[in-house]
């Protein structure tokens, strides 16, 4: 019986996949981190900073404030894009979910907003498609 066992752990060491942690293939790029704060106080409430010597920075600080103690937090990242492009997002994670801001994400057009008029010829017209069949069935 402890051969079988013995069998099957090494089965399954032999079988699992090879894990490299390291810069994706292909990449020569290494980082070294250059600042790493955190404080994490006895209530809950904690603040990072992290900055890394290829431009990524991330700041953020929480507190266990939210419904059953879940923890609120806000802050910032950043980093540059493969294309070069600087990347900034300020967000706020609480009860109403993760909530990122950046010049770079996309928003939604506001509300409301014009109607065109074609939309508001259409709506007339069944408006008054509708009334013409009820004054014929009599409701008027």
């Amino acid at each position: 019986m402890k051969f079988v066992i013995l069998a099957a752990v090494a089965a399954v060491a032999f079988a699992a996949p090879d894990r490299t942690y390291g810069a994706p293939s292909g990449s020569e790029e290494s980082a070294e981190i250059l600042k790493h704060d955190f404080v994490l106080e006895e209530d809950g409430r904690y603040n990072l900073e992290v900055e890394t010597s290829n431009g990524i920075s991330v700041a953020q600080h929480g507190s266990p404030d939210g419904p059953e103690g879940a923890v609120v937090k806000s802050g910032s990242y950043s980093y540059t894009a493969p294309d070069g492009t600087p990347v900034h997002v300020k967000f706020v994670a609480d009860g109403n979910g993760y909530q990122p801001e950046s010049n770079l994400l996309p928003v939604a057009p506001e509300f409301p907003h014009p109607i065109p008029q074609f939309v508001l010829d259409q709506i007339a017209k069944a408006a008054e498609e509708d009334r013409r069949s009820s004054s014929q069935r009599g409701y008027d």
